[in-house]
């Protein structure tokens, strides 16, 4: 029996990459750098970080809608993931600054004294003038990029082995996953972690060698980015879930004993997954924080990694469109809430400010999606197919 092509076998993928590209372009084209202004630079950069919640939500659609596994940790990979670019962007540019400060001296600064006056403008603000063991490649751009999926890579790597192996499952794995998120956040939150604690890194929005391009144009410019990385890895993910591979996985995800009994190795294709995943929130948190300006580890919090978990939930897990649709809905609902632009509602006696009770309503809404449409937004688009079937 023949095998269907890839785009037969997942049809939503060019549907999701014309709707990626023909919403950059619309956007490209209203901009304040390639167009016509009608949509604001802060606009731009707002779709850009949405874009890039969705490839994160994506990665965990295939943790959990796909093998299974509430992961309650993904943010603590999309954090990582910002802190290896964030050590590159923030020390080229410090370095950009410094060395044309003691460029001005009689004498020219040596590499070292380039090196010690870099490491104390970073690092003066949390009582440091050393460069700490963990910024040895801050210099280098190539290694920095690989470090964005290799160390993150890796924690999953190491928590995925210990944990699979140990056939933890259910609660109490998803417990883990927060219990390391926390870990990592406490961990960073201090001074002597290397990564600035409280003060994080900032300024990241700022491109080394790109100080003359604009922030309208490097807006646009991380929209390109960000709808090419999530048009790439939702192909790739589309094609993993469409294979025997994703056969198996579900098939994990529906009775994990029963796949084991059949001799395949489940601990193998959990930490595969598990892992890939983990570099790919890695990547989604590289493209962001340039794009907010400034991270801290009050952004892998575990209640992040929740919010990721109920955007799933919301579009509809166990199918990938239906993350980044659940991804894209409530990330940029929560901007118009949360900035203030959603009209007050009034109330008999009371009046309900947005800012402060949009929380609640996400809550809410997450609980009624549980128990009322376990299929999220998703299940519209099937309702609909099957209302085009019969017609």
């Amino acid at each position: 029996m023949t095998r269907k092509p890839f785009f037969l076998r997942s049809p939503s993928v060019l549907v999701v990459l014309a709707i990626l590209a023909t919403g950059t372009a619309a956007i490209t084209l209203l901009s304040a750098a390639y167009g016509s202004g009608v949509v604001p630079t802060s606009t731009v950069k707002v779709l850009g970080m949405t874009l890039c919640l969705a490839l994160a939500a994506l990665a965990t659609d295939l943790v959990w809608g796909y093998l299974g596994i509430l992961s309650l940790g993904q943010m603590a990979f999309f954090a990582l993931g910002g802190y290896m670019i964030g050590q590159w962007l923030m020390y080229a540019r410090t370095e950009t600054i410094v060395a044309a400060n003691l460029a001005q001296g009689a004498i020219p600064p040596t590499a070292q004294e380039l090196q010690d006056a870099t490491a104390n403008q970073i690092f003066g603000v949390v009582g440091s003038a050393d460069l700490p063991l963990v910024w040895s490649f801050a210099h280098s751009l190539p290694i920095q990029l690989l470090l964005v999926v290799a160390v993150p890579g890796l924690l999953a790597l190491v928590f995925g082995w210990l944990a699979f192996r140990s056939r933890v499952n259910g609660v109490y794995l998803s417990i883990l996953t927060q219990a390391m998120t926390l870990a990592l956040a406490l961990w960073l939150f201090q001074n002597d972690s290397g990564f600035r604690g409280n003060n994080g890194l900032s300024g990241l929005q700022n491109i080394p060698g790109l100080e003359d391009v604009d922030q309208a144009r490097l807006s646009v410019w991380f929209l390109w980015a960000s709808t090419l990385a999530l048009g790439v890895f939702y192909t790739m993910a589309a094609w993993i879930v469409s294979a025997k591979f994703g056969s198996v996985i579900r098939a994990i995800r529906d009775d994990e004993t029963r796949v084991r009994f059949l001799g395949y190795p489940v601990e193998g294709f959990k930490l595969v997954v598990f892992t890939l995943a983990a570099m790919i929130t890695a990547i989604a948190g590289a493209l962001y924080y340039p794009q907010a300006g400034i991270i801290n580890p009050a952004e892998l919090m575990p209640i992040a990694s929740i919010y990721l978990a109920v955007w799933v939930a919301i579009g509809g897990r166990g199918r990938l469109y239906g993350a980044v649709i659940g991804a894209i809905v409530v990330s940029l609902l929560s901007s118009w809430f949360t900035g203030g632009r959603a009209p007050s509602l009034h109330l008999p006696g009371y009046t309900v400010n947005w800012v402060d009770w949009w929380q609640v309503a996400l809550g809410l809404s997450f609980v009624l999606v549980t128990l009322f449409a376990p299929k999220g937004i998703a299940g519209l688009v099937d309702l609909i197919d099957r209302k085009g079937d019969r017609t």
